[in-house]
């Protein structure tokens, strides 16, 4: 289980260089598909871990992966990845609605920010909390931004 949750997290971490470094809008939306799913996989081990009993520090590395991977978000969604120029799995609203999209991004920045403050402490049911509040974050974009 960690090692699995290491490898996302640095697949999360090398994602967005990556494309920043290609810059190709097929690229762009290959990293942020990848990176959705790397991000799945690294809040569901931080459940997993919280289910288990564990202490919020052993998710420590991974809740700090996940907020740096939240402050990317909107530039991975510029002009030209939409789904009229490319295959995506997002809506068009990401870009007829951008400032509605940058806002629940910040929602989910500022929730993934806590997680990671939370996870330098001892307080589990804080974080247990806090992973609900960020999971419930990322219910409410998907819900009216992806397909």
């Amino acid at each position: 289980m960690r090692k699995t949750l290491t490898a996302a997290v640095i697949g999360l971490l090398c994602i967005g260089g990556a494309a920043n470094a290609q810059g190709s809008p097929e690229v762009l939306v290959k990293a942020r598909q990848a990176g959705m799913a790397l991000s799945g996989s690294v809040v569901g081990g931080i459940k997993a871990a919280i289910d288990a009993g564990q202490a919020p520090s052993t998710q420590r590395n991974a809740a700090r992966s996940l907020a740096r991977w939240s402050h990317t978000l909107p530039e991975l969604f510029p002009e030209g990845t939409d789904p009229a120029s490319l295959e995506t799995g997002a809506q068009p609203a990401v870009w007829t609605d951008r400032n509605g999209f940058n806002a629940k991004a910040a929602e989910f920045a500022a929730a993934a920010d806590r997680l990671a403050e939370l996870s330098q402490g001892e307080d589990a049911a804080a974080f247990s909390a806090q992973w609900t509040v960020v999971r419930s974050n990322c219910q409410s974009c998907h819900s009216v931004y992806k397909q």
